[in-house]
This record gives structure tokens, C-alpha cells and sequence, in this order.
């Protein structure tokens, strides 16, 4: 079994880890920020280009604002443009066809001690779920209409209690703050790299050379650095998202079969998405690392190793189960799910 830390231990470190991203985004963004100012506009006032020259950093401090930004955006907003981006609509308490979703989700709130999150619908008809929100009194649970219509209420709560569990521990904080982040990266990066085309880095090492032979080599390094920043910080990114993804899908496990104290309901669940071919089109692959199972489908979530370990932004379903199953006190294979949704409105 998978040894984990306490949920007030979890919620501790999900809040120290919420700082110190943002804190090492918006140095990232300032760093960026530097090299602009370095090679383009001349604000040197290290001398590393000779002279020390003392011009107002202005890019520095526009990616200081932007980071500052992005991330009080991340925070208060990100939670609703996650939402919009996958389309997400509102269960109204007067429809029918999600009282059965609603009623669950109350009982988990109540089985949790948390205030009842906010329900969303996602119009994609492969079976997945999600959580996101800044903490439990402003948090959102969005379950797609496939999965409304391919599990019965055993399993709904199991899948619920699963992003309940989320919301307890502050996972959603992170995982939100981590998905906004990233698409600031994202733009910063693609900013940089379209104005790499201008050639005020080959402009720079012009400089540098004319201005000192000692300064040029370490101009040489710096620049060399910031040009990687800018070209591998999507990839960097991203491994961070799915990082931050992979262990906190086991904890959730964990604490929702602890909530129903049901554990192969969620196994019985997780079967059936897993079964689900089609990829959950709506699902940007930016968020992606929200979603209980893979939304795009990828083959490398199914495996384990370094390279999977890496580059998935899941655990293997089978390895979940699996834990399931040993929290349950049964064999390897969970016993085939129920074929039978519930009833609409039931």
C-alpha cells in the first residue's frame, strides 16, 4: 500500500507548494524579463556588456507586473477560465436529468464537512470529472454528461468523493494556480520567441564583443541560458503540472474511498472510464492534469517507468484499481461494474 501524509499535513504542504510556485513563476517571468532588457533596450547595470549603464529595466518590470498579475489572476479567476474553456454550464437544481449528481454531490459535502461546491455540466459525452477553485468556499465540481449517463449512484459517489477530496485537501489551489501559470509561460514564451526573430540577441553579441573580451563570454553563458529558458519553458512547465498531477490522484483515491467507505465503487468507476475510447474532446490539454482520468487518452498514462513517471499526467488506472481493491480487501481484479445506470431523476 501507498503510504500518505495526513489531510492536514496534505492541505500544510499544498499551501506552502501554492507559494513557492508562484514565487518561482514570477522570478521566471522577471529573468525573461532581464534578458530584454540586456539585449535589446541596453539596461545593464551589472556592466556585463561593458559600461554600466542605468536605463529604467522596462521589460523586467513588465514581466514583474504580468507575473504579479497572472498570478492574483490565477487565484481569483482561474477557476471560471477553466471552466469557460471546456464549455462548462451550470446544473440547474430544477433539472432532472442531474438530480441524481446533485444529491450525491450534497452527501459527499456533508460526508466531507465542506460547503457544497458548485456544479457544473460539461457537454461531451466521454465520462469525466474534474475539480478546480481557489478553496472549499469557492469551489466547483464539473462532471461530463457521458459520465452523468454511465454510472450508477454507487459509482457517481465514488467519482464525486474523488473530487471532493481534492477540495479538502487544497489540491485545487495548486492544480488551478499550476494550470493558470502555465498558460501565462506559455505566452511569454511564444512573445519571445517571435521577437527573437527581430535579431536583438545577435545584436547583443555584437555588442558584448565590441565592448570587452571578458564580458563577452559571460554574456555568451547568460544569454545561452535565457535562450533555453525561452525555448524549453512550455516543456518545463508542463512537466511541473503533470508532477504536481500524478501523486495527488492517489491521495484523492485514498481519501474519497475514506469518505464513501466504499473503495470499489471508485474502482468499479475507474473501469469504466478506462474502457471509454473516445478522448474528452472538450478538455484543453492545458488542464488536462485536472481530470480524474486522462482526457486525451494517451497510451503512456496506461504504463509505469521514468518515462511514463515523467510525461504522464496520470497515474496507470490498473495501479489504482489495484489500491483500491487492497483497501477493500480484495484480490487484483475488481468484479465487473454494474452495466446499469441509474434511472434519470432517481
Amino acid at each position: 500500500m501507498e503510504n500518505f501524509p495526513d489531510i492536514y499535513e496534505q492541505q500544510r504542504r499544498n499551501r506552502r507548494s501554492t507559494v513557492v510556485l508562484i514565487t518561482l513563476f514570477i522570478l521566471f517571468f522577471c529573468f525573461i524579463g532581464y534578458g530584454f532588457d540586456l539585449l535589446y533596450f541596453r539596461s545593464d547595470p551589472f556592466g556585463l556588456l561593458g559600461e554600466p549603464t542605468y536605463r529604467f529595466p522596462f521589460a523586467t518590470f513588465a514581466a514583474l507586473i504580468f507575473g504579479g498579475v497572472s498570478s492574483l489572476y490565477s487565484l481569483n479567476g482561474g477557476a471560471m477560465a477553466i471552466l469557460q474553456s471546456a464549455n462548462a454550464y451550470p446544473a440547474l437544481n430544477d433539472a432532472q436529468q442531474y438530480r441524481v449528481v446533485q444529491n450525491v454531490t450534497d452527501e459527499m459535502a456533508i460526508a466531507a464537512g465542506l460547503p457544497r461546491p458548485q456544479l457544473y455540466i460539461v457537454p461531451d459525452s466521454d465520462p469525466n470529472a474534474f475539480a478546480t477553485g481557489k478553496d472549499p468556499d469557492h469551489s466547483y465540481i464539473a462532471v461530463t454528461e457521458g459520465l452523468v449517463g454511465a454510472l450508477n449512484r454507487e459509482e457517481l459517489q465514488g467519482v464525486i468523493a474523488h473530487e471532493m477530496s481534492h477540495i479538502r485537501n487544497f489540491d485545487i489551489r495548486l492544480m488551478t494556480v499550476v494550470a493558470a501559470l502555465v498558460g501565462g509561460i506559455l505566452l511569454i514564451s511564444d512573445g519571445a520567441r517571435t521577437m527573437l526573430r527581430f535579431g536583438g540577441a545577435r545584436a547583443g553579441l555584437k555588442v558584448a564583443g565590441r565592448k570587452s573580451r571578458s564580458a563577452g563570454p559571460v554574456v555568451v553563458i547568460l544569454l545561452a541560458v535565457w535562450l533555453l529558458a525561452v525555448i524549453l519553458a512550455p516543456l518545463i512547465t508542463q512537466l511541473v503540472a503533470l508532477a504536481v498531477s500524478r501523486k495527488r490522484e492517489y491521495l484523492a483515491d485514498a481519501s474519497g474511498a475514506e469518505l464513501t467507505r466504499n473503495p470499489l465503487a471508485l474502482a468499479n468507476a475507474l473501469t469504466k472510464l478506462e474502457s471509454a475510447d473516445s478522448p474528452t474532446a472538450s478538455i484543453k490539454k492545458g488542464t488536462a492534469h485536472l481530470c480524474i482520468v486522462d482526457p486525451l487518452g494517451r497510451l503512456l498514462n496506461a504504463k509505469e517507468g521514468f518515462v511514463a513517471e515523467l510525461f504522464g499526467t496520470h497515474p496507470p488506472i490498473s495501479k489504482r484499481i489495484m489500491l483500491l481493491k487492497a483497501m477493500a480487501y480484495q484480490g487484483a481484479h475488481p468484479p465487473a461494474p454494474s452495466a446499469t445506470p441509474h434511472p434519470a431523476g432517481s
